[in-house]
């Protein structure tokens, strides 16, 4: 059997080739399999696995990704990174920039931000244009109870884009009663405004299409009667926010 070489070769869950919702622009997005975070509203819980998914190399997803390069250049867009957390597999992903700056092709990186900030993390910094960055919850002990993990690596990770000016996308789930009350949100807009570099803030809305997900794997769904947020409590949040 061949060997797993981590610089060449990456656990792929799926591609979408004309996104339009994770970056400016069309984008080639690439869903990274494998995620440290349990988010309890995960709706892709089948990509938590690190050790599934379709095997592929940097040379193969290039071929892949060209094919649809007039389109998304077209539209000032470029590759975006998704997963599960794309950061786990930080050496594949720095050979993958390396080439798709050769080829002049905008990066950018969904992440949560949850992970040790170290020299290759930084190398990967580098080579990224735009960062998608997932505040999952201001609230250290609230976001510890909704994804597993407090909040402090990933708010280090916004401080350290700050610090060396990488543009940043500022995202948060609005899960009704969750993410959603006025105390947090006036410490999440506290925060952002301390940043020089955020080019923008999305509140998303959270829904529970991915639930059947959990149960076709065997799992009971983490937010189970939680209801979907609405257009209402996204005006809502976006007013206390002031975006």
């Amino acid at each position: 059997m061949e060997r797993f070489d981590k610089t060449n070769m990456a656990r792929i869950h799926s591609f979408e080739t004309f996104g339009t919702v994770d970056g400016p622009g069309i984008r080639f997005v690439v869903f990274m399999q494998g995620c440290h975070l349990r988010c309890k509203y995960c709706h892709n819980r089948d990509t938590w696995d690190i050790n599934t998914g379709e095997i592929v190399t940097v040379t193969e997803l290039i071929d892949k990704i060209e094919k649809y390069s007039t389109y998304f250049k077209a539209s000032n867009g470029g590759v975006t990174i998704s997963g599960g957390e794309p950061l786990l597999q930080v050496d594949f992903l720095i050979n993958l920039f390396k080439e798709l700056k050769k080829l002049e092709i905008h990066t950018a990186i969904d992440t949560s931000g949850i992970v040790d900030i170290t020299d290759k993390i930084k190398e990967l910094i580098s080579l990224t244009d735009l960062f998608l960055l997932d505040i999952k919850h201001i609230n250290r002990e609230k976001c510890k109870e909704l994804v597993g993990f407090s909040n402090e690596k990933e708010l280090e990770f916004a401080r350290y884009l700050n610090s060396i000016n990488k543009p940043m996308w500022i995202r948060q789930v609005l899960i009704p009663s969750i993410t959603d009350e006025k105390g947090d949100l006036l410490k999440l807009k506290e925060f952002i405004k301390s940043l020089s570099n955020v080019e923008k803030v999305e509140i998303l809305k959270y829904h529970d299409m991915g639930k059947f997900k959990w149960e076709q794997m065997g799992y009971k769904y983490g937010l189970e009667d939680i209801p979907n947020a609405t257009d209402e409590d996204v005006n809502r949040v976006k007013e206390i926010l002031e975006i």
